[in-house]
């Protein structure tokens, strides 16, 4: 089986020094060769081209935010800067890409913006072409004001969905030429604190987990319009879990058998069965990641590994798959990263 490279955005806040290279031996079943791929501060979510020629990295600068734009060496994984789209204040928290590398979107937690940007045919950024402020509150402490904390594409690529933790919402935009016009909006319970969502290759639902109530929200998902509909919330923590949890990442198998979520506090991964008639889960287990504070995860191109990234202990920890039943099996441990965020591979 063969090795594959994967990137890890990080916190620069103590001794990470930018996005982190890493390479996963599928034979030896190990994680190795945890290198600085581009010295960056806080590049705390990174996404790859689906033509696996770009990296976009959420960046800081100075006192201004943005996305850097990197061409990926093939043979190497090596990442060159092609470029920086930046404006005034924190950078943003979440960078999606589309298929055909044509159009970026960042979602930016602090000043409560959904922006866009037009590729150059090297995949470098030009400046914004749409920028959506939000408005709103949530009844939680964390919800004085709006949190964008998600912004991609669905699957056919009709809309852009952005998430607001802070109020509690999950749009859906019409994208024309980079342009994002709102066309829908569902709401989430209030105070349950909507953070990222997946989509069934299946098209007809898709996956949200909260980050303040730590629940999964099975939407059905109407290609015609963008609109979303509950189909079932369901815990991602077990009830006599009385410590802090936040939700994190959401993930599903490209068989649309098995969703994935992230629990930081309970300090675990939880496996959910989709039902494929109906999209519904039911719960399959919860694994320890190892570590404290698993911000995110990712499987691997032949999706038999799962590697989880923990925030707070800065190490990434490797688990094999188990493809017929979704469960995970520790391999391998304590592998250091500096303050990692996220975590993606080439394919």
């Amino acid at each position: 089986m063969p090795e594959y490279v994967g990137y890890i955005g990080t916190y620069t806040k103590q001794e990470s020094k930018g996005v982190y290279q890493f390479t996963l031996d599928t034979d030896a079943k190990e994680l190795k060769d945890v290198q600085l791929a581009a010295e960056l501060q806080n590049p705390t979510y990174v996404t790859v081209s689906d033509d696996q020629k770009n990296l976009y990295a959420v960046s800081k600068d100075g006192e201004s935010g943005g996305v850097t734009s990197f061409s990926i060496n093939e043979e190497t994984g090596e990442l060159t800067k092609l470029n920086v789209q930046t404006a005034a204040g924190s950078p943003p928290c979440h960078v999606s890409v589309d298929h055909l590398n044509n159009n970026v979107v960042t979602a930016n937690y602090h000043t409560k913006e959904v922006v866009s940007y037009l590729t150059n045919e090297d995949g470098s950024l030009n400046p914004a072409v749409s920028i959506v402020e939000h408005e709103g509150t949530g009844p939680h402490e964390r919800q004085e004001k709006p949190h964008m904390h998600y912004a991609g594409f669905t699957p056919d690529e009709k809309y852009v969905i952005a998430i607001d933790l802070g109020s509690d919402r999950v749009i859906t935009y019409a994208v024309a030429n980079g342009e994002l016009s709102q066309v829908q909006v569902f709401n989430t319970k209030p105070g349950s604190g909507p953070r990222h969502i997946t989509f069934h290759p299946n098209k007809k639902y898709a996956y949200v987990m909260t980050e303040l109530s730590s629940e999964v929200l099975v939407l059905h998902y109407d290609e015609k319009d963008g609109r979303f509909t509950e189909q079932q919330a369901i815990a991602a923590i077990p009830k006599d879990f009385d410590q802090t949890n936040d939700g994190s990442a959401i993930h599903i198998s490209s068989d649309g058998q098995f969703v994935y979520v992230g629990n930081r506090g309970h300090n675990s991964i939880a496996v959910y069965d989709v039902d494929q008639d109906t999209g519904r889960l039911t719960f399959v287990e919860w694994t320890s990641t190892e570590g404290n504070w698993p911000r995110d995860f990712v499987m691997d191109p032949s999706e038999e590994f799962l590697i989880a990234t923990n925030q707070k202990s800065n190490t990434m920890t490797l688990f094999e798959r188990d493809k017929s039943t979704g469960r995970l099996t520790l391999v391998q441990s304590d592998v250091f990263v500096p303050e990692p965020v996220c975590v993606k591979f080439t394919k």
